[in-house]
């Protein structure tokens, strides 16, 4: 397999060596799945921002979704990374364990919405009316439906990306499930 070199700030382009200015301040590095976004010139910035529009869903609710695609991607990286976030927005670690399940018993709401990319996620976007039923008894709205499926969009560029790329994950490795 090929191996892919993480370009430094002084390999990409103007615009990305903002980019990468940025997450130096706001991480204390620039993660190297975001480094590599920098081979293209536009990418990393275009990922950005479609990570970082506004959404009906909120930073609990996002971690959720990062975390269950990543596991049904199999995503060392993603899971990683996600684990950290989901842990400064106040998650335990069993907690971020029974998210990674699909299996969250300590909030029904959250459960549905597990439950929900789960299922998007390993059938294409096809799921059971029941699945998608309980999605919207939870309280989720038509537009809370498209914004988790820009989300699952979102998490399922940087899984593949990790995939074919194989960089190294910079950061604390995440538990495998039991």
């Amino acid at each position: 397999m090929k191996n892919f070199t993480i370009p430094t700030k002084e390999q990409v382009s103007p615009a990305n060596q903002a980019i990468f200015d940025n997450l130096q301040g706001m991480v204390g590095f620039v993660p190297n799945l975001y480094a590599i976004f920098g081979h293209s010139d536009t990418a990393l910035g275009d990922y950005l921002a479609l990570q970082n529009r506004k959404s009906s869903i909120r930073a609990k609710e996002r971690e959720v979704i990062n975390l269950v695609v990543s596991q049904v991607n199999d995503c060392s990286y993603c899971l990683s990374a996600h684990t950290q976030f989901a842990k400064m927005n106040g998650f335990t670690d069993e907690q971020i364990l029974d998210i990674r399940r699909a299996d969250i018993g300590f909030d029904a709401k959250l459960d549905a919405l597990a439950r929900l990319v789960k299922a998007t996620t390993e059938n294409r976007g096809h799921v059971e009316a029941e699945i998608l039923e309980n999605f919207f008894a939870a309280g989720y709205t038509e537009a809370s439906l498209i914004d988790v499926t820009i989300i699952i969009g979102d998490k399922v560029i940087t899984n593949y990306l990790h995939a074919l790329t194989d960089i190294p994950v910079d950061w604390p490795l995440a538990p495998a499930l039991n």
